[in-house]
């Protein structure tokens, strides 16, 4: 177990990831991870970087509760984090499983509040500072996670956000639980909230509506210095903001470095798909097959249509032969076979190879290409166009 200076040291980077993987994404409809599987992703999880994963709710039975002590026990790098309700008992829970962080969270919207909860914001706020003193007081690392915040009050989240603060948080969690946050709102209310309430800020982004990842950004751009994540994105109904996006986005197009190795972003996402049963989509964005798979575009010149170079993920880029290809895809695909082909040759090869894949409804082997170029060079007539005339049309 960590103390509490050595987990802020642990998260010293300028945007931190805190992985849910093994909380929020084993709530995946259907999603069940044996243990064995989740101390496998925590050790790839540790071995990427990630400085903080939360591995589990301790609450949820023994068997959780082994699991969390197990992964507290395994001496990784990354500081590891349960997740609670605001209550005493949770976090009594979390403290034996020999945690050095925890997550306290409590809905903050008035529908949540009045409908989930019974009660009034004043108990809320009373029950934040009750837990978050009481988890202090044991030397906890602490996240206080605002559920809903994207329809709270905006004032009651600054008020939630400060008495937080003042019973000993590390930091507040915008928590967009049911994913209606857009990038401009978000920007601009956790712009607010850092602003006035002078501490750091961390977002949770679900997904309903695709945009996790956009808000994650915003978020990051309006001054939040953590971000959770699932690996693939994870999560209940449409999941949340997936690890290998936010990494590697806010790496390119924020400029910010987060401390993740991400040519391990694959290997995390493969082994959660094999424990999840939640196959990695072939263009899912970062780790999908797919990613570099192109049809078209100028080989010679990857840089003039691929973001980023994909060994920067572990991956390769691959020729696609079918209706979409091109002259130069055709000279390569062949070379790549030690067959050097003329242009005129190409041109009539690309001609063969676009009737055959529309016939058939998708790409092209290699195989099935070099079937194509030995008909071409034989003269077979291989689609054989022409049907034979019956025996009335030659008497």
């Amino acid at each position: 177990m960590k103390s509490k200076n050595e987990v802020v040291s642990c998260l010293s980077a300028p945007l931190c990831i805190c992985d849910s993987t093994l909380s929020t994404g084993e709530q995946a409809a259907g999603a069940v991870f044996s243990s064995i599987e989740k101390y496998r992703i925590a050790q790839l999880l540790d071995d990427a970087g990630v400085p903080q994963i939360e591995a589990g709710n301790p609450i949820l039975g023994e068997e959780e509760k082994k699991t969390v002590r197990h992964i507290a026990h395994m001496g990784l790098k990354a500081s590891i984090m349960a997740w609670n309700r605001a209550d005493i008992g949770d976090i009594n829970a979390s403290i034996d499983c020999d945690v050095d962080s925890v997550t306290i969270a409590l809905p903050s919207s008035n529908i949540q509040m009045e409908n989930m909860l019974k009660k009034d914001h004043q108990w809320v706020l009373d029950k934040i500072y009750e837990s978050t003193d009481y988890a202090a007081q044991h030397g906890l690392y602490i996240s206080v996670v605002a559920e809903d915040a994207s329809r709270a009050d905006l004032g009651f989240l600054i008020d939630f956000a400060k008495v937080a603060k003042e019973a000993g948080a590390n930091r507040f969690g915008y928590s967009d639980s049911l994913g209606i946050e857009d990038p401009f709102t978000c920007n601009e209310r956790i712009k607010m909230i850092k602003q006035i309430s002078g501490f750091d800020v961390e977002m949770i982004a679900l997904n309903d509506f695709g945009m996790a990842t956009a808000n994650a950004l915003a978020a990051v751009k309006s001054g939040a210095k953590f971000i959770r994540t699932t690996t693939m994105g994870l999560g209940p109904r449409a999941g949340c903001a997936p690890l290998e996006e936010v990494v590697m986005t806010a790496k390119h197009i924020l400029g910010t470095e987060t401390g993740v190795d991400t040519v391990k972003l694959r290997p995390i996402a493969e082994s959660v798909s094999t424990a999840s049963g939640f196959a990695v989509w072939p263009t899912k964005p970062i780790v999908g097959s797919k990613c570099f798979a192109q049809e078209t575009g100028f080989l010679n010149n990857p840089e003039c249509t691929e973001p980023y170079d994909p060994a920067e993920v572990g991956m390769e880029r691959s020729l696609i032969i079918g209706k979409h290809s091109v002259r130069n895809t055709i000279v390569a695909a062949m070379s790549k076979m030690s067959i050097e082909i003329s242009r005129d040759e190409a041109e009539s090869l690309l001609s063969m190879v676009r009737k055959a894949s529309t016939m058939m409804h998708r790409s092209l082997s290699e195989r099935e290409l070099f079937l194509l170029y030995e008909d071409m060079m034989s003269g077979n007539n291989t689609f054989d166009d022409e049907a034979p005339a019956s025996p009335q049309q030659t008497e």
